[in-house]
């Protein structure tokens, strides 16, 4: 069982990422975009040309790796879950360059025996040349099988409701059967995504996507719907992942603006499935 006394307020990993245009490019690809060749919009993220870079790719650069995994830590890695995910941006990140990542874990909260806990990680992007900050990355993993520990509760806020109306847009992204294999390439190797054996093993049909990048699929609906596609007009969203989504189906996203924040929420349509929930982008003016 994990030691939170072992790993909490510490640095468990610092890591340097250079990438390039092309590396923009793909992860951007990873979300599905240029799904439509000829849209001049979604073309500005997949062509070298005036190229823009996604906010969202902070999540991946400087990935500290599954950490949980290295036996020092004592968790039950198998277990675990992506719960709920926030990215503060701070400034645009450049399409190429050099960055560091420095993750800590800041808090762990027990569920109690047999719910597992919360474990609270904040991941830094700045400039590996001048320290400029870039992100902040603030991750919730359910280690489902390492509660029971102790501890005081979590002083944390909950998530954001939802507006109680209907919602005031409802975007619909197709994603590809491919896309999880295709956004393992960004960094994010967890075997879950690509082994159906291991997906099995761990209560899955098939692999599934990996959540962030239906958080990205997300975003893309909100830049369309609100944005203009002008990545630079967000400056924080926050989501909790519901269940799984599955490559290939088609995204919902379900939108309501209260400017300067957009509330959210996605569905997996073929299955009438919540896979995010208690979405909330805020935005500048």
């Amino acid at each position: 069982m994990i030691d939170p006394n072992k790993i909490v307020g510490k640095m468990i990993a610092r890591r340097e990422s250079a990438y390039r245009t092309e590396d923009s490019i793909l992860y951007a690809l990873g979300l599905g975009f240029g799904a439509d060749p000829t849209d001049m919009n979604q073309l500005r993220f997949v062509y070298e040309r005036n190229i823009q870079t996604l906010p969202t790719m902070n999540l991946v650069l400087g990935y500290p790796g599954f950490w949980l995994k290295d036996p020092k830590y004592q968790a039950d890695w198998q277990q675990v879950l992506h719960a709920e995910e926030k990215l503060i941006i701070h400034n645009p990140l450049p399409p190429a360059g050099m960055v560091v990542g420095e993750t800590y874990v800041d808090e762990i909260v027990d569920r109690g025996p047999g719910k597992g806990a919360f474990i609270y990680q904040r991941k830094e992007v700045r400039s590996e040349s001048d320290g400029t900050l870039f992100a902040e990355v603030i991750s919730n993993i359910l280690a489902r099988g390492d509660g029971g520990f102790g501890g005081p509760p979590s002083t944390r806020p909950k998530p954001p409701a939802l507006p109680d109306r209907d919602p005031d847009s409802v975007c619909d992204l197709p994603t590809m059967p491919q896309q999880a294999l295709l956004y393992r390439l960004c960094g994010d190797m967890n075997p879950l995504h690509a082994d159906p054996v291991v997906a099995r093993d761990a209560g899955f049909e098939r692999p599934i996507l990996h959540g962030r990048s239906t958080m990205g699929v997300a975003l893309h609906a909100v830049l369309r719907t609100y944005c203009d596609y002008d990545p630079t007009r967000i400056k924080s969203i926050s989501l909790r992942f519901s269940a799984p989504f599955l490559p290939g189906e088609t995204l919902r996203t379900e939108l309501w603006l209260a400017s300067p924040k957009v509330y959210f929420r996605s569905i997996a349509l073929e299955r009438g499935v919540v896979v995010l929930n208690n979405g909330q982008v805020e935005l500048k003016d």
